[in-house]
């Protein structure tokens, strides 16, 4: 696995990063409860390590290959997005309310919550089963484990950076706007909903 199949994955990456989904929804809610976003993002980015050590492992293609099990990968992980969408439409997050609440408690509560967001998204773990062995090299002369593990760190550094920018991004915006961050709260609330829903939904029919 060369330097451009890297940057070519690398490119990739980021296009499907960019499009917002469960992740998305997670950072902007965080970045207009929290006075950080770090915990919250680095619970994402520990999903995506996690998932990346589970597909190098060879794991993903035993869940993919067992029907039942990634059934019941599905069916968790969906109803996780749907519980914490509904949490999320329930107590919308205003700026700075819970701000003050920065014990050690609640920061790994946000990066256990992250993690849980990112790391138990089915979608997330096929993503990584169909994509990542497209742009390794079995004759490339890495172990195919490793390959897959680099690309996987790439996606990852990918999310944490943009993830990182769209909390902020979202506080520095939304702000002082608390009746906007109120709506916006709720649409990504809604959105974690609905896609924990069809993903149950397809799963089960």
């Amino acid at each position: 696995m060369g330097a451009g199949a890297v940057a070519t994955f690398w490119t990739v990456s980021v296009l499907l990063v960019m499009v917002p989904g469960a992740d998305w929804a997670y950072a902007i809610s965080a970045g207009l409860r929290d006075r950080s976003v770090l915990p919250a993002v680095g619970g994402l980015v520990i999903g995506y390590v996690a998932l990346t050590a589970v597909v190098a492992g060879g794991v993903a293609a035993l869940v993919t290959g067992t029907p039942g099990l990634l059934t019941g990968l599905t069916v968790l992980g969906s109803v996780y997005l749907i519980w914490l969408g509904a949490a999320t439409l329930a107590r919308p997050a205003v700026p700075g309310v819970g701000a003050a609440d920065e014990t050690s408690g609640s920061w790994v509560a946000r990066m256990v919550t992250g993690t849980g967001v990112s790391g138990l998204n089915p979608k997330a773990l096929l993503l990584f089963v169909a994509l990542l062995p497209q742009f390794t090299d079995p004759d490339g002369g890495w172990p195919l484990a490793a390959q897959i593990g680099t690309l996987g760190l790439v996606h990852t550094a990918s999310c944490g950076v943009i993830y990182l920018g769209v909390g902020v991004l979202a506080r520095r915006v939304l702000g002082a706007r608390p009746a906007a961050a109120r709506m916006v709260t709720r649409v990504s609330g809604a959105a974690m909903v609905i896609i924990g829903a069809v993903l149950l939904i397809g799963r089960l029919l």
